[in-house]
Protein backbone atom coordinates (compact mmCIF):
# COMPACT_ATOMS: atom_id res chain seq x y z
CA UNK A 1 0.00 0.00 0.00
CA UNK A 2 1.20 3.48 -0.90
CA UNK A 3 -0.47 6.77 0.04
CA UNK A 4 -0.02 10.02 -1.86
CA UNK A 5 -1.24 13.07 0.07
CA UNK A 6 -2.31 16.39 -1.46
CA UNK A 7 -3.93 19.59 -0.23
CA UNK A 8 -6.90 21.15 -2.04
CA UNK A 9 -6.44 19.37 -5.40
CA UNK A 10 -4.74 16.59 -7.33
CA UNK A 11 -1.46 17.49 -9.04
CA UNK A 12 -1.35 18.51 -12.69
CA UNK A 13 -0.98 15.64 -15.12
CA UNK A 14 -2.15 12.83 -12.85
CA UNK A 15 -4.07 10.27 -14.86
CA UNK A 16 -5.83 7.34 -13.23
CA UNK A 17 -7.47 4.30 -14.78
CA UNK A 18 -10.94 3.76 -16.26
CA UNK A 19 -12.32 2.31 -13.00
CA UNK A 20 -11.85 4.53 -9.96
CA UNK A 21 -12.60 3.74 -6.31
CA UNK A 22 -13.77 6.82 -4.40
CA UNK A 23 -14.65 7.64 -0.80
CA UNK A 24 -15.09 10.79 1.28
CA UNK A 25 -14.54 11.89 4.84
CA UNK A 26 -16.68 14.65 6.33
CA UNK A 27 -17.14 16.44 9.64
CA UNK A 28 -20.29 14.42 10.20
CA UNK A 29 -23.17 12.75 8.38
CA UNK A 30 -25.52 15.74 8.12
CA UNK A 31 -25.42 16.87 4.49
CA UNK A 32 -26.73 20.34 5.29
CA UNK A 33 -24.35 20.98 8.22
CA UNK A 34 -21.16 18.97 7.84
CA UNK A 35 -18.59 19.89 5.24
CA UNK A 36 -16.42 17.74 3.00
CA UNK A 37 -12.87 17.29 4.35
CA UNK A 38 -11.23 14.49 2.35
CA UNK A 39 -11.66 12.66 -0.94
CA UNK A 40 -9.61 9.53 -1.45
CA UNK A 41 -9.19 7.72 -4.76
CA UNK A 42 -7.54 4.57 -6.10
CA UNK A 43 -7.50 2.95 -9.51
CA UNK A 44 -6.88 -0.48 -8.03
CA UNK A 45 -3.08 -0.45 -8.24
CA UNK A 46 -2.49 -0.38 -4.48
CA UNK A 47 -1.95 3.39 -4.43
CA UNK A 48 -4.34 5.74 -2.63
CA UNK A 49 -4.49 9.42 -3.57
CA UNK A 50 -5.79 11.49 -0.64
CA UNK A 51 -7.01 15.03 -1.31
CA UNK A 52 -7.36 16.98 1.92
CA UNK A 53 -9.47 20.13 2.20
CA UNK A 54 -8.32 21.78 5.47
CA UNK A 55 -10.47 24.79 4.56
CA UNK A 56 -13.67 25.08 2.54
CA UNK A 57 -11.81 25.86 -0.68
CA UNK A 58 -13.18 23.45 -3.26
CA UNK A 59 -11.87 24.95 -6.50
CA UNK A 60 -9.89 21.72 -7.25
CA UNK A 61 -9.95 21.84 -11.09
CA UNK A 62 -7.87 18.67 -11.55
CA UNK A 63 -9.99 16.64 -9.14
CA UNK A 64 -13.21 17.94 -10.67
CA UNK A 65 -12.05 17.02 -14.17
CA UNK A 66 -11.32 13.47 -13.03
CA UNK A 67 -14.59 13.05 -11.15
CA UNK A 68 -16.68 14.49 -14.00
CA UNK A 69 -15.26 12.14 -16.64
CA UNK A 70 -18.25 10.18 -18.02
CA UNK A 71 -15.91 7.43 -19.28
CA UNK A 72 -14.64 6.58 -15.79
CA UNK A 73 -16.63 4.11 -13.69
CA UNK A 74 -16.73 5.18 -10.03
CA UNK A 75 -16.90 2.47 -7.36
CA UNK A 76 -18.13 3.54 -3.92
CA UNK A 77 -19.34 1.93 -0.71
CA UNK A 78 -22.68 3.55 0.19
CA UNK A 79 -22.53 5.78 -2.88
CA UNK A 80 -25.70 7.62 -1.90
CA UNK A 81 -23.90 9.72 0.73
CA UNK A 82 -20.67 10.31 -1.18
CA UNK A 83 -22.50 11.33 -4.36
CA UNK A 84 -24.58 13.83 -2.39
CA UNK A 85 -21.66 15.38 -0.52
CA UNK A 86 -19.56 15.67 -3.68
CA UNK A 87 -22.48 17.28 -5.52
CA UNK A 88 -23.00 19.76 -2.68
CA UNK A 89 -19.38 20.88 -2.29
CA UNK A 90 -17.80 20.30 -5.71
CA UNK A 91 -20.86 20.67 -7.95
CA UNK A 92 -20.06 17.35 -9.67
CA UNK A 93 -22.62 14.61 -10.36
CA UNK A 94 -20.72 11.32 -10.29
CA UNK A 95 -21.61 8.96 -13.12
CA UNK A 96 -21.44 6.12 -14.04
CA UNK A 97 -21.54 4.45 -10.64
CA UNK A 98 -21.13 1.12 -8.87
CA UNK A 99 -22.15 0.84 -5.20
CA UNK A 100 -20.72 -2.14 -3.33
CA UNK A 101 -23.29 -1.77 -0.54
CA UNK A 102 -26.23 -1.94 -2.94
CA UNK A 103 -24.67 -4.90 -4.74
CA UNK A 104 -24.18 -6.62 -1.39
CA UNK A 105 -27.79 -6.05 -0.37
CA UNK A 106 -28.98 -7.56 -3.63
CA UNK A 107 -26.97 -10.77 -3.30
CA UNK A 108 -26.05 -11.27 0.36
CA UNK A 109 -29.66 -11.64 1.43
CA UNK A 110 -28.63 -14.10 4.15
CA UNK A 111 -27.46 -11.18 6.33
CA UNK A 112 -28.31 -7.60 7.22
CA UNK A 113 -24.64 -6.62 7.58
CA UNK A 114 -23.29 -4.82 4.53
CA UNK A 115 -20.59 -2.51 5.88
CA UNK A 116 -17.17 -2.31 4.27
CA UNK A 117 -15.45 -4.13 7.12
CA UNK A 118 -17.87 -7.05 6.93
CA UNK A 119 -17.56 -7.30 3.15
CA UNK A 120 -13.76 -7.25 3.24
CA UNK A 121 -13.67 -9.89 5.96
CA UNK A 122 -16.14 -12.27 4.31
CA UNK A 123 -15.31 -11.85 0.64
CA UNK A 124 -11.59 -11.00 0.75
CA UNK A 125 -10.36 -12.35 4.09
CA UNK A 126 -9.15 -8.86 5.06
CA UNK A 127 -9.70 -7.29 8.48
CA UNK A 128 -10.00 -3.50 8.42
CA UNK A 129 -9.43 -1.26 11.43
CA UNK A 130 -12.21 1.30 11.91
CA UNK A 131 -10.55 3.14 14.82
CA UNK A 132 -10.30 6.44 12.92
CA UNK A 133 -13.91 6.40 11.73
CA UNK A 134 -14.82 9.09 14.26
CA UNK A 135 -11.97 11.60 14.12
CA UNK A 136 -11.37 15.24 13.22
CA UNK A 137 -11.07 15.17 9.45
CA UNK A 138 -11.21 18.98 9.31
CA UNK A 139 -7.91 19.29 11.20
CA UNK A 140 -5.15 21.32 9.58
CA UNK A 141 -3.00 18.18 9.35
CA UNK A 142 -4.03 14.54 9.08
CA UNK A 143 -2.29 11.85 11.12
CA UNK A 144 -0.71 8.75 9.67
CA UNK A 145 -3.51 6.73 11.26
CA UNK A 146 -6.13 8.87 9.50
CA UNK A 147 -4.38 8.53 6.15
CA UNK A 148 -4.16 4.76 6.54
CA UNK A 149 -7.84 4.57 7.46
CA UNK A 150 -8.78 6.70 4.44
CA UNK A 151 -6.70 4.52 2.13
CA UNK A 152 -8.29 1.30 3.36
CA UNK A 153 -11.72 2.67 2.43
CA UNK A 154 -10.83 2.57 -1.29
CA UNK A 155 -8.00 0.08 -1.77
CA UNK A 156 -10.26 -2.99 -1.67
CA UNK A 157 -13.26 -1.74 -3.66
CA UNK A 158 -12.06 -3.08 -7.02
CA UNK A 159 -11.63 -6.58 -5.57
CA UNK A 160 -15.01 -6.38 -3.85
CA UNK A 161 -16.63 -5.40 -7.13
CA UNK A 162 -15.20 -8.52 -8.79
CA UNK A 163 -16.61 -10.77 -6.07
CA UNK A 164 -19.99 -9.03 -6.02
CA UNK A 165 -20.24 -9.03 -9.83
CA UNK A 166 -19.89 -12.81 -9.83
CA UNK A 167 -22.65 -13.10 -7.23
CA UNK A 168 -24.93 -10.71 -9.14
CA UNK A 169 -24.41 -12.78 -12.29
CA UNK A 170 -25.09 -16.00 -10.40
CA UNK A 171 -28.36 -14.67 -8.97
CA UNK A 172 -29.51 -13.05 -12.23
CA UNK A 173 -29.58 -9.56 -10.72
CA UNK A 174 -27.06 -7.66 -12.86
CA UNK A 175 -29.69 -5.55 -14.63
CA UNK A 176 -31.50 -4.83 -11.36
CA UNK A 177 -28.23 -3.69 -9.77
CA UNK A 178 -27.46 -1.43 -12.72
CA UNK A 179 -30.89 0.18 -12.49
CA UNK A 180 -30.23 0.88 -8.79
CA UNK A 181 -26.80 2.35 -9.56
CA UNK A 182 -28.31 4.60 -12.22
CA UNK A 183 -30.85 5.93 -9.70
CA UNK A 184 -28.24 6.93 -7.09
CA UNK A 185 -27.74 10.54 -8.32
CA UNK A 186 -31.50 11.11 -8.09
CA UNK A 187 -31.63 9.56 -4.60
CA UNK A 188 -28.72 11.83 -3.57
CA UNK A 189 -30.52 14.86 -4.98
CA UNK A 190 -33.61 13.99 -2.93
CA UNK A 191 -31.38 13.80 0.17
CA UNK A 192 -29.93 17.23 -0.56
CA UNK A 193 -33.43 18.70 -0.94
CA UNK A 194 -34.77 17.35 2.34
CA UNK A 195 -36.29 13.97 1.47
CA UNK A 196 -33.56 11.96 3.17
CA UNK A 197 -35.89 10.19 5.60
CA UNK A 198 -38.89 9.94 3.29
CA UNK A 199 -39.69 6.96 1.04
CA UNK A 200 -41.53 8.68 -1.79
CA UNK A 201 -42.48 5.29 -3.20
CA UNK A 202 -44.38 4.16 -0.14
CA UNK A 203 -48.20 4.10 -0.04
CA UNK A 204 -48.44 6.34 3.03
Amino acid sequence: MSIHYYRDDLPDGLELGPVLAIDTETQGLNLQRDRLCVIQLSDGDGICHVVHFPTADYAAPNLKRLLADPETLKILQYARFDVAVIKRHLGIVLSPLYCTKIASKLVRTYTDRHGLGVLCRELLGVDLSKQQQSSDWAAADLTEAQLTYAAHDVLYLHRLKEKLDAMLEREGRVALAQACFDFIPTRAELDLHGWGDVDIFSHA
